[in-house]
């Protein structure tokens, strides 16, 4: 597994540290993500959250492992609320509420191949194998449909477009695609 990534590029009221293993004594307030997984601690990603604010107790946050393909990223990056965390682990992402804990998204995309952050447009973007996904501040902006047979890269942003590339079964090439930042709709020119 390669070393987790960690982008801290919209502005977060909360300190995250990736832990190297689980505490042996777990702190106060500990979360597992998903609730229901099976063997969670088998490859998860163990973070101590601490939020903002007097009195807010700091949490342990264990995100189960998705896949151990080193090409599925690990790692921390803030979000346009600046009280949610991205957590995610070998692909597999979760949006955790820093002041509510209990609250969290785990999204769709499984795995999440490429995250980037866009401040102009105050958007997380998720790159899966077929599909885009953008969230906002207030949750899930839009998700785009079908771009690619196998494989979505977003190779760049360009005033109001998303610009990426995706893999085409029927011609065995890559073809760009465009979408608008606003509503994930395939954009023209």
């Amino acid at each position: 597994m390669t070393a987790p990534i960690i982008e801290l590029c919209f502005p977060h009221t909360w300190i995250a540290e990736i832990l190297s293993a689980r505490p042996l004594i777990l702190p106060q307030r500990s979360f597992v993500y998903p609730q229901a997984a099976e063997e969670v601690e088998r490859g998860a990603l163990e973070i101590l959250i601490r939020p903002a604010g007097d009195g807010a107790q700091p949490f342990l946050a264990t995100c189960a492992l998705g896949f151990r393909d080193p090409s599925a990223p690990t790692g921390l990056w803030s979000c346009p609320n600046p009280e949610e965390i991205c957590a995610v682990s070998g692909g597999y992402a979760y949006l955790i509420d820093t002041t509510a804990p209990e609250r969290f998204t785990m999204l769709p995309l499984r795995p999440v191949m490429q995250i980037k952050p866009v401040l102009e447009a105050n958007l997380l973007f998720f790159a899966g194998h077929h599909s885009i996904l953008a969230w906002g501040r207030d949750g899930l902006a839009w998700q785009s449909g079908k771009l690619s047979d196998e494989g979505v890269t977003i190779t760049g942003v360009e005033g109001d477009t998303l610009r990426g590339m995706g893999w085409e079964m029927r011609t065995d090439r890559e073809t760009p695609f465009a979408l608008d930042l606003k509503t994930g709709q395939v954009a023209t020119g």
